[in-house]
């Protein structure tokens, strides 16, 4: 190779290769005698001085076909040995990326030696004698002075790749990002090595961990804790990743882990009190009777169920230095492992979003960061995890990286790998995700704090995810009173004769020379006096438990909530939501659906649901709330109503007015999600917890589409405040209406939320106008920073957000306020003839209305026997509203609940009982709808007309009062 004088940078640096080497051989032949070069080299030598050192090409020299010398032996350089240039790069490539394979991270050996074939010389016929005269840059570009031949860059890669770590990054697609990791695994990890100071004080922390379990297990016989023991070093890893965070200037660190060494890091990590943990165990209810150890966790706040300790979350803020502090927090987290996962994930886009201002919020991805612990068998086998890994480069979700850790025990419950998962580790779902992966041992402390700092500094410099696959095993069964052996005898005989990592941690740094035998006696003495201590501190403040009384306060809401807006700023908004930017070109039928909007709140005119909805959101973006909207298709919404996203039809540039609202004093966030609804609900519900001045609201695409979040749904919104104090005033729009659309976009399970609602723990709706639903969003808005925040469950129509009567008067929106039931207009005017008192809710009592067939809002007189009412808020139910309505007549004959979902589906099982409490004996209580069925819909659209049509001509039939037809008052 030759090249070309470059007036701007050394021509050697064009050089590499046995091409160097020979530019390295013209200069030492020049300096011995410059006549012996020829002059164009003379000339070089004396303008650029001698080419960069080779360092690793030492005096190897390349085997030349015989007679050959000058200049062209470089053409003649002998084909087999250029051929084992090419093999020894091939060996160093499957190094690299199969290494893995041979690493030596399997603390017990239970994993059988690894075939490493291709990892071998012999494999490519490579003798040592071949390594060594090979100069190690051929094969290893960025190889250290040090090693100069390759036979010593093949031995310092196989001890980087196969002994201490298990390297995967070959799966990143990124060249930056890949050339940065595999830098790090073969040189920057190796010149960072922990210093005396920091190994002592790390088998202090594991000495620490250790005794706090065997404590345990001593000292409450019996009791479940579901140990770390095993995974010891995820205490210390935890430990290294707040350091380096902090560091790094992270304000919140917000960590989600399952219960296994929960205890531990929540004392360790988080700074719970031993003497606080203590009691939980020593107040257990029957700690005296000779039962299965009781999980409860009493003592907590008058009012709460609370939940079992290793549940418990819990914060701790640490300064790392004067002037920053970092809030460390742990999710609250029930059994169902990994849905704490994208809880984790709202917690921290929260805490980094900037809300204060118009326009989406602005994330800075350094102010926070998330943790998460995983099991091998649930990182495997859970959806959920791949749900939110897929949020890493979401707008609407990505944080910046997620370090994750997956606590590797080598089982789920009693299930060994094998039977859990058909990827070779637990890990391989994150390559899809091209997050880098570590695979190290649990038993090695040294290398797992290393694979924490590289973690930590891709992080940084990337702002991805990056995973540790931490190898340990259980030392217990799945809890302490679990007899293992029954299912893996071999890996127990094992675990009996396997010394823990505090000891053999020990017992390296004894042979280092760092500590003595009585060093670590001492080390170990001082951790049990601190252990022993807050036992008996516990037991001497021990009062005899009395169970807490239920808080007996009235749980009716607050009614003096002003949720309307003068009708001056509901124009003066208006108007500028129906300005875009010059030149933006809306989509031409689109632009005519909108501009419609123009004079909605003119005398005379009408407000349909889509502009009640975005009339209230910018209002409520005028008062300084911000808003978080997110779901499938929520820019448009899937009914194609809200719109909030404009798309340009020359340039497909988006614009949304509510960010150029100047109103507006606060960001507004809208985004379609992923196709999922369990981790989405469950980033949204994270996002509100943390951020409670939020107005946080999450969409289904249809209504039964949430049957997919159910966790979500149980284990957090409904019972997240009784269980951990958890509030949050989520909004869930939940598509619900029978329209002829089979099974599947039919039904939003009204019934599932009404069996979930107990202890003022939810507030579910099902509006009938558009008027009810500004001033629900506005009251929500007002409540959800407050002690009054609840969940709010809203059945949200299909076909009626265009239905026109459900559109409302513009004065309904400066003067009116939410109420919990609505009478029907032209009804009930002459209460001593109304026989018959109609209860329903959202659509059903629109299709009844229609029926009806009402003459500029009035009925004749023939209807002057019947009154119907609309119950917009079932949950809390209304009672003292109901009561006030049903005393007005008092010559009703019978109440009908009237729904379109099946009889064992709906609300008629919840509002049955509630209905006949507040009537006389006489009163007949009677339920109008579809028969008990176990698909929620028929799937053919003249069977659903004929249903519907049935029951409004039942319902509005005078002549069947007090009568039963057949199977509509029936109870299997």
């Amino acid at each position: 190779m030759t090249a070309e004088n470059n007036s701007q940078k050394s021509p050697w640096e064009l050089y590499y290769g046995p091409n160097l080497g020979y530019i390295e051989e013209m200069y030492e032949a020049f300096m011995k005698n410059p006549e012996s070069v020829d002059q164009a080299f003379r000339d070089s030598f004396a303008k650029w001085g001698p080419p960069p050192s080779a360092g690793a090409f030492v005096s190897v020299h390349p085997p030349l076909v015989s007679g050959v010398s000058g200049t062209d032996s470089i053409k003649t350089i002998d084909p087999a040995f250029l051929k084992k240039i090419v093999d020894a790069g091939k060996l160093v490539r499957n190094i690299r990326t199969y290494g893995h394979l041979a690493a030596d991270n399997d603390p017990l050996g239970l994993v059988a030696p690894p075939d490493t074939k291709l990892l071998e010389p012999a494999t490519f016929k490579l003798s040592q004698d071949d390594l060594e005269s090979i100069p190690a840059s051929l094969i290893w570009e960025e190889a250290p002075e040090s090693i100069r031949t390759g036979a010593q860059a093949i031995a310092h890669l196989k001890e980087v790749y196969t002994k201490s770590y298990g390297f995967e990054f070959g799966h990143i697609h990124a060249e930056d990002e890949r050339i940065w990791l595999t830098r790090q695994a073969e040189i920057g990890m190796a010149s960072k090595p922990m210093s005396a100071k920091e190994r002592i004080a790390l088998l202090e922390r594991l000495v620490d961990v250790e005794q706090f379990e065997t404590f345990l297990h001593r000292s409450f016989v019996g009791q479940k804790r579901f140990s770390i023991e095993g995974t010891d070093t995820l205490v210390p890893m935890l430990d290294e990743i707040v350091r380096e965070l902090a560091h790094d200037g992270a304000k919140h660190i917000l960590m989600g882990m399952a219960h296994r060494g929960r205890l531990n890091v929540l004392t360790h990590v988080l700074g719970k009190p031993y003497t606080a943990i203590f009691s939980e165990f020593h107040h257990s209810p029957n700690k005296e009777k000779d039962l299965f150890p009781s999980e409860g966790a009493m003592g907590i706040n008058i009012g709460w169920t609370g939940d079992v300790k290793y549940h418990l979350g819990a914060h701790r803020s640490l300064k790392e230095n004067e002037t920053v502090e970092t809030r460390i927090s742990l999710a609250n987290n029930p059994s169902h492992l990994e849905y704490v996962n994208p809880i984790v994930e709202g917690y921290t886009r929260a805490a980094q979003d900037d809300r204060s201002v118009a326009g989406y919020p602005k994330p800075d991805f350094g102010s926070a960061a998330a943790v998460l612990m995983h099991g091998d068998a649930a990182f495997a086998g859970e959806g959920i995890v791949g749900e939110t890994l897929n949020f890493k480069k979401l707008a609407g979700y990505e944080n910046g990286g997620t370090i994750h850790i997956i606590v590797n025990n080598r089982l789920g419950f009693t299930t060994e790998s094998r039977d859990s998962r058909s990827t070779h580790y637990a890990s391989d779902l994150a390559k899809g995700y091209e997050i880098p992966i570590v695979h190290v041992s649990a038993d090695d402390p040294e290398a797992c704090i290393a694979a924490v700092r590289m973690a930590c500094e891709y992080r940084q410099k990337f702002h991805k995810d990056f995973l540790i696959d931490m190898i340990g095993y259980r030392r217990h069964g799945h809890n302490e009173t679990d007899d293992p052996e029954t299912t893996q005898p071999l890996v127990y005989q094992k675990l009996r004769k396997h010394p823990v990592v505090a000891r053999i941690y020990a017992e390296r740094l004894k042979e280092k020379g760092l500590l003595s035998e009585d060093q670590v006696a001492a080390i170990r003495q001082a951790g049990l006096s601190k252990l022993q201590a807050a036992l008996d501190e516990v037991k001497q403040n021990d009062k005899e438990f009395k169970q807490p009384k239920m808080d007996e306060k009235s749980k009716r809401r607050k009614k003096d909530i002003v949720t309307s807006v003068p009708h001056k700023k509901l124009k003066e908004i208006n108007e500028e939501l129906l300005k875009w930017p010059d030149g933006f070109k809306v989509y031409e039928k689109l632009e005519r659906i909108l501009m419609r909007r123009a004079t909605a709140l003119e005398k005379g005119s009408k407000i349909d649901w889509g502009l009640a909805e975005t009339l209230a959101f910018a209002s409520i973006l005028s008062d300084g709330t911000p808003i978080r909207l997110s779901g499938q298709d929520s820019e448009r919404a899937t009914f194609a109503f809200r719109n909030l996203v404009l798309h340009d039809v020359e340039s497909n540039q988006t614009f949304s007015p509510l960010h150029k609202l100047p109103q507006a004093n606060a960001s507004f966030a809208v985004h379609n999600s992923p196709l999922a609804e369990a981790s989405v609900l469950g980033f949204d519900y994270g996002y509100n917890v943390f951020s409670p001045e939020t107005l946080v609201i999450w969409e289904a695409q249809y209504g039964d589409f949430a049957n997919c979040a159910q966790v979500i749904i149980d284990q957090f919104i409904t019972a997240g405040r009784v269980k951990w104090s958890q509030k949050s005033g989520l909004i869930m729009l939940l598509p619900h209406g029978y329209e002829g659309q089979g099974p599947e976009h039919s039904s939003a399970k009204l019934e599932r939320f009404l069996l979930l609602a107990a202890e003022d723990n939810l507030t579910i709706v099902n509006l009938t106008s558009a008027s009810q639903y500004f001033h629900l969003l506005r009251r929500q808005a007002a409540i959800i920073n407050t002690d009054e925040a609840r969940p709010l469950i809203v059945m949200s129509p299909k076909s009626l957000i265009r239905n026109p009567s459900v559109a409302s008067d513009p004065t309904e929106f400066s003067h009116g306020q939410f109420k919990l039931v609505l009478e029907q207009p032209g009804l009930g005017q002459k209460p001593e003839q109304v026989e018959r008192l109609i209860f329903c809710t959202g659509k059903m009592a629109i299709d009844i209305e229609t029926a009806l067939e009402l003459k500029e809002g009035q009925a004749p007189d023939n209807w002057n026997w019947l009154h119907i009412v609309r119950v917009e808020q079932l949950y809390p139910f209304p009672k003292t509203d109901i009561e006030a309505i049903i005393k007005r007549f008092p010559n009703v004959k019978e109440v009908l609940w009237v729904q379109e979902e099946p009889q064992n589906m709906g609300a008629w099982n919840y509002v049955e009982p509630r209905i006949r409490a507040r009537v006389s004996k006489e009163t007949t209580v009677r339920y109008i709808g579809r028969p008990k069925r176990s698909s929620p819909a028929s799937g053919f659209q003249y069977v659903h007309n004929m249903e519907q049509q049935r029951i409004i001509s039942v319902a509005l039939n005078r002549s069947t009062l007090t009568t039963t037809t057949k199977g509509e008052n029936s109870h299997e």
